[in-house]
């Protein structure tokens, strides 16, 4: 009867230890990857597929280079695993690209959904008076910032828009440039197939 119970014992420590094992999995599985909001538009024509194209800057992108220059970096990959080739300095492309990226920030106010603030209403009085009373109290909520990305194909010869799509986050972290490429890998993850509808995509996050 003890060796019985000892081996239910021992069988009990080994799930637990799978269990264990499978959340540090999960975690660590979760770690490197990002989830971003997708929405996607457009017409992609078959004909269309390994085609060059080249980043046009609008002309308020053109007065600040540096930063233009590091969102077309951050999408470049992105575009190549979709299977386009950029164009030869010099050479015609097929397509042309336009790209934008937009960082708000958002303040929360414990005003802004008086339902469902943090802080409360109903509390247990522990002092002379027994009994439930009801005292105002709240928590300021972090300001949180979303991050978006935007890109815009166009066949060049016509001008005519060929795919659009754009990939959002957000969170309590004010982002930065190295949100920049997942975002732009999320955005094409499904390329060249469109969803209007905004849903949910998870990329693997690239090695830093």
């Amino acid at each position: 009867e003890r060796r019985s119970e000892h081996g239910v014992n021992a069988m009990k420590r080994r799930t637990t230890m799978a269990l264990a094992a499978a959340a540090m999995l999960a975690a660590c599985a979760s770690m490197n990857q990002f989830t971003a909001d997708v929405a996607t538009f457009g017409e992609w024509p078959a004909s269309r597929a390994g085609a060059t194209f080249s980043f046009e800057r609008m002309p308020s992108q053109q007065g600040r280079p540096e930063a233009q220059q590091r969102l077309e970096d951050a999408a470049r990959p992105a575009l190549m695993r979709a299977g386009l080739r950029q164009a030869p300095e010099g050479a015609e492309p097929d397509l042309v690209i336009q790209i934008g990226a937009r960082l708000t920030r958002t303040e929360r106010s414990p005003w802004d959904d008086p339902l469902w603030w943090h802080g409360g209403f109903g509390r247990w009085h522990r002092g002379p008076w027994r009994g439930p009373y009801w005292g105002l109290g709240w928590r300021i909520e972090p300001a949180r910032y979303e991050q978006e990305v935007a890109l815009l194909i166009r066949e060049r010869a016509s001008g005519r828009p060929l795919y659009e799509t754009r990939a959002s986050t957000d969170g309590p972290g004010q982002g930065g440039d190295h949100w920049l490429a997942p975002l732009f890998d999320a955005a094409l993850a499904e390329f060249p197939a469109v969803k209007p509808q905004v849903h949910a995509v998870t990329v693997p996050l690239p090695p830093r």
